[in-house]
């Protein structure tokens, strides 16, 4: 097929036509704007969790109501992860472009519904996670399509810049989220959800106007057995996790469990008997045989690392920023959300600055030196965080969390390009869509994963600083003990959610009108309960920060092994050299070549049927 900006009816097509030599931008600006939507309200509602539940009169430290907690923490995130793939299959089946528009409409629905919670109480939360839920649907059905969209069209030299461009929204909005959900909270927390029905009704209108089918749907019929098995095998995995980190019995955590144990171990049944399903049904839902591709395999596992990094990353930042450092340079608690979500804009400043020109550049220079030295320099920028003081002087923790987002800028892009360049194009949309799953999957991981750690790091001196901290105040020894061993989990949901951490523990033991009202006073104000628990808390950040950085350096070995490309004319040689398997593969073939010499085709197009005949094996391992 000829590039689009030659043909005849290029220079007469309309703007938004398919064949017009802009329409890729059309493409990735609809797409843009559908990642940031969606990543945004991912994480838009952990920072406004304290002004919601205040507005429907809920306490989420209540130990009846930490499942709400959890739910709304963690809904959006699973459904996305659990059901992105399947939406990504479903796209590659029935258009891309339409599973994608119907996302915009489900988002757009649920939004709306969401703002209008008619209920309080027990009865509000649930309205709030289900229509949560529901926004989940359509963000996966977003975050499943839009990469393969821009795949399809941009040619192979553009590539890796269009997809820098969504991915730096897509991570970027994770971060933005924050900062506008401590914003709009502050104003009515409604206005968290009603942020999005304007954007998402010009997004649906929008998209339905623009974006048209480029890719050849497939005909074949839906593996049911294979969407099933790995969506509850998923769900139930991440669900475990989630309640792991809930304390059980006399255990600070959950994972002693029988049912998060359950969980753990059916998920992982399950998946594994979805991979032998897909090896033997005449249509899979995925070709496991992707993963025999290096650069496939090695692009998302290094992808899922990043994403639990980072995600572990944000918690413990909103944590140390909420409970201690704010606290201690005069902010008020019920203030502290808001302002954690402006301290943290070094991270998002360092992500779009890098992440755009990261894809360019791989473009021109081979994807491999940038995903490397970016995933370094986030193990860097997390054993420097873990050096500083726990009341740091803001200008360095400034500087070491603008470095973290330029190295995550640094790595998404060409990773991005290096996972989806490695597919034939009839799997592009649900390659997106295990790309999407990592990611999502890892941002749930990470909480299980690192609140535990930070745990686990908390349980060895927290009991006894916390109980003669309070005792020095004047506090019974029976309620300083009685205190001092709740699970830590209780003080860092209170930090997490801007609640003064003591007033939350000792209020209802009756504590604070059993002292001296100086001594209650102390014990609430601002210095007191972070200078307590700065010690233990640090020894608990060396745990976290320490894993994370590990994960970095075994994600950038994973990049440097087969997780990335090399350059342009490299990709044309190879591609010269190997056998192609089918006409799309020839077609990636001459794209490689024109880039580099802007000369004719390397080969002539092979006809699907005569490689088929002849026995050629695709990339993925099938003929």
């Amino acid at each position: 097929m000829p590039p689009r900006s030659t043909t005849p009816e290029a220079s007469t097509a309309r703007r938004f036509d398919r064949d017009h030599p802009r329409y890729k931008w059309i493409a990735l600006s609809n797409t843009t704007v559908g990642m940031l939507l969606a990543t945004v309200n991912s994480s838009i509602v952990l920072i406004s969790l304290p002004a919601i539940f205040r507005g429907i009169e809920l306490n989420p430290l209540d130990q009846n109501n930490v499942s709400y907690l959890l739910w709304m923490i963690m809904g959006f995130l699973l459904v996305s992860a659990v059901l992105v793939v399947t939406f990504g299959r479903l796209g590659d089946m029935y258009g891309r472009v339409k599973l994608y528009n119907l996302g915009f409409v489900v988002f757009t629905v649920s939004s709306i519904a969401l703002s209008l919670d008619p209920a309080m109480g027990g009865a509000g939360a649930l309205w709030l996670i289900g229509w949560r839920v529901v926004q989940g649907v359509g963000g996966a059905m977003i975050m499943a399509n839009s990469t393969a969209i821009l795949t399809d069209a941009f040619p192979g030299n553009q590539r890796g810049m269009a997809l820098g461009i969504n991915q730096v929204a897509a991570i970027a909005g994770s971060f933005i989220g924050l900062v506008l959900g401590g914003l709009l909270s502050e104003w009515h927390w409604r206005a968290v959800f009603w942020v999005s029905v304007p954007l998402g009704i010009i997004g649906t209108i929008w998209s339905y106007r623009s974006l048209h089918e480029l890719s050849k749907r497939e005909t074949d019929p839906v593996d049911w057995l294979g969407n099933i098995t790995f969506g509850v095998g998923l769900g139930v995995l991440l669900a475990a996790i989630t309640y792991g980190i809930q304390p059980y019995g006399d255990h600070s955590t959950g994972w002693t469990n029988p049912w998060v144990l359950a969980g753990l171990i059916g998920g992982v049944v399950l998946l594994a008997a979805f991979v032998v399903i897909e090896t033997r049904v005449k249509y899979p839902m995925f070709h496991v045989g992707l993963f025999r591709n290096k650069v496939f395999a090695a692009g998302n596992f290094a992808g899922l690392l990043s994403a639990i990094g980072r995600g572990g990353m944000q918690f413990m930042l909103i944590i140390w920023l909420q409970g201690i450092w704010l606290p201690r340079h005069g902010y008020a608690y019920e203030s502290t959300p808001l302002w954690a979500g402006i301290y943290l804009l070094p991270v998002t400043i360092g992500f779009l600055v890098a992440g755009p020109v990261s894809g360019w550049l791989s473009d021109r220079y081979g994807s491999k030196q940038f995903a490397v030295g970016g995933l370094l320099i986030v193990a860097a920028s997390f054993v420097g965080l873990l050096l500083i003081p726990v009341n740091f002087p803001y200008w360095l923790f400034a500087l070491l969390t603008f470095a973290n987002g330029v190295g995550s800028g640094l790595f998404s892009s060409p990773n991005t390009a290096a996972v989806m360049g490695a597919v034939p194009a009839d799997q592009r949309g649900v390659a997106s869509g295990m790309r999407g799953m990592f990611l999502n999957a890892g941002s749930a991981l990470s909480i299980g994963v690192f609140f535990s750690l930070m745990i686990a790091g908390l349980s060895s001196h927290l009991p006894q600083t916390l109980d003669q901290g309070l005792q020095s105040q004047g506090v019974s020894p029976e309620i300083a003990g009685q205190v001092a061993q709740l699970p830590p989990v209780g003080t860092l949901f209170a930090a997490f959610l801007g609640f003064n951490p003591l007033a939350s523990l000792l209020g209802p033991t009756g504590a604070l009108d059993q002292i001296p009202a100086a001594n209650a006073a102390t014990l609430t104000g601002k210095e007191y309960f972070p200078a307590l628990i700065s010690e233990p808390f640090h020894n608990g950040l060396v745990v976290v920060f320490v894993t994370a950085a590990v994960m970095m350096v075994v994600a950038a070995l994973a990049s440097l092994v087969g997780g990335s490309t090399g350059s342009r004319r490299e990709a044309a040689a190879a591609a010269a050299a190997a056998p192609a398997a089918t006409a799309d593969d020839r077609e990636v073939a001459d794209e490689l070549e024109a880039d580099v010499e802007g000369a004719v085709p390397l080969t002539p197009v092979v006809p699907e049927e005569e490689t088929a005949a002849a026995g050629v094996s695709r990339p993925d391992g099938t003929s």
